[in-house]
């Protein structure tokens, strides 16, 4: 065989060999899933930028909070690719656990342990964890802790990253609470449960709630019993969620003359790593306006 057929044919496996290569780093070596959107920018932050790592939420940015929400065919597929799922827990996606047997290969990332939660009544314990900065952080760091020990190879990143994102968490936070720390007043009146943890976090007192299932009209007892609690305590503002309609608020601002504002828990937005934090700026000018 000539030295040139034998040249061509080296540089041929060569090509091949880098070729495969291309193709092979352009594969995440560790693929982590999330089960909704704040977990998923938390994520983010996280692992976001890490070379070989690949993040993925599982239910779409518009979905919201993951009531009543049912797993597709595709969801089940989207699970069986991924290495790691982080989810919020607390209750959060009681719809996994039936599909979690059927995934054995997934290292659970838990973002909500350790952090007291707040008591549902008879539904159990409030889910809505990440509305209080503060309890985020700590998501934050559960997250970091729990990807560095599933993926040690980026363990150091992961926290690196997780540091720089808190960072620019405690700077927000403090700012909130020395800008609602003079508020007028402190009882307020939200669209659903999603606000415990926030009322904790900046000492306020959710006195009503106008929907207590997301999504469902409230009745005309229940109507009727919140317009009753905003007379009697002279509450002047209600806040709605831009994610559901503010009709049933409406109407009570209507009958109370109070004024609807709104409150955003961060269960929808842009997928970029900013969101959370632009969220709750928008929230901190809202409840300016609203308690001033």
């Amino acid at each position: 065989m000539g030295i040139n057929r034998i040249k061509q044919w080296t540089m041929g496996w060569l090509a091949m060999g880098l070729f495969s290569s291309a193709l092979a780093g352009e594969l995440p070596a560790v693929k982590i899933l999330t089960s909704f959107y704040p977990i998923y920018i938390a994520t983010l932050n996280v692992a976001g930028d890490v070379p070989g790592v690949e993040v993925k939420n599982l239910t779409r940015p518009f979905t919201g909070c993951l009531h009543d929400y049912q797993l597709t065919p595709n969801d089940l597929k989207t699970m069986a690719q991924a290495g790691i799922l982080v989810v919020n827990g607390a209750g959060m996606e009681s719809f996994l656990e039936s599909a979690l047997q059927q995934a054995p290969q997934l290292k659970l990332v838990q973002a909500s342990e350790g952090i007291e939660l707040i008591s549902g009544g008879a539904e159990g314990e409030n889910p809505h964890v990440w509305v209080s900065i503060s309890d985020y952080i700590r998501q934050v760091q559960n997250i970091a802790g729990g990807l560095a020990a599933a993926d040690p190879a980026h363990a150091g990143v992961y926290q690196q990253n997780a540091g720089t994102y808190i960072e620019q968490l405690e700077l927000l936070k403090a700012r909130m609470h020395e800008s609602l720390q003079d508020i007028s007043t402190r009882d307020i009146i939200t669209f659903h449960e999603a606000f415990p943890y926030f009322a904790r976090e900046f000492d306020l007192t959710v006195v009503a709630v106008i929907e207590r299932e997301p999504g469902s009209e409230p009745s005309a007892r229940e109507l009727a019993e919140t317009v009753k609690t905003i007379r009697r305590k002279g509450i002047q503002v209600l806040f709605a969620e831009p994610q559901y309609s503010s009709r049933a608020a409406e109407t009570i601002a209507r009958e109370t003359g109070s004024t609807v504002f709104t409150l955003d828990p961060a269960v929808t937005g842009p997928l970029d790593k900013d969101a959370y934090l632009r969220i709750m700026e928008a929230n901190l000018r809202e409840l300016q306006k609203a308690l001033k």
